[in-house]
């Protein structure tokens, strides 16, 4: 899988546990940490990546302006042990969701995937 780590979300933890299983991870501080949303979220659609994030920010492009987008995993409240294992914990359980480009949001004790609309881009 392709990933792309927003820079509040990044450690070297989470990359690292991602790409010791062979999936292909870059993240915003390797392009520029002030890139706008807009951009962010183009760059991760025209690349085929999964965006990781704890910016609830992507939800005005994607959910009102209804932009296209690629799965997004939301991370909520979390330390980086915790994303590790989540991460760990989605790439296991929810494949059929990134695939469908869903947004995953997790929190400390919760995780809830809400579903691509169709007609959705």
């Amino acid at each position: 899988m392709r990933f792309l780590i927003d820079v509040c979300a990044f450690s070297r933890a989470l990359r690292s546990m991602l790409a010791s299983q062979g999936h292909d991870v870059v993240s915003a501080v390797d392009r520029g940490p002030r890139t706008p949303d807009a951009e962010f979220l183009a760059w991760a659609l025209e690349e085929e990546r999964i965006l990781i994030t704890e910016d609830k920010d992507f939800g005005e492009p994607v959910f009102i302006r209804r932009l296209p987008h690629p799965c997004i995993i939301r991370f909520v409240e979390m330390t980086v042990e915790d994303k590790v294992a989540a991460m760990q914990e989605i790439i296991q359980l929810h494949t059929e969701a990134m695939s469908r480009r869903d947004l995953i949001v997790v929190t400390p004790n919760q995780l809830r995937v809400r579903r691509r609309e169709e007609g959705d881009t």
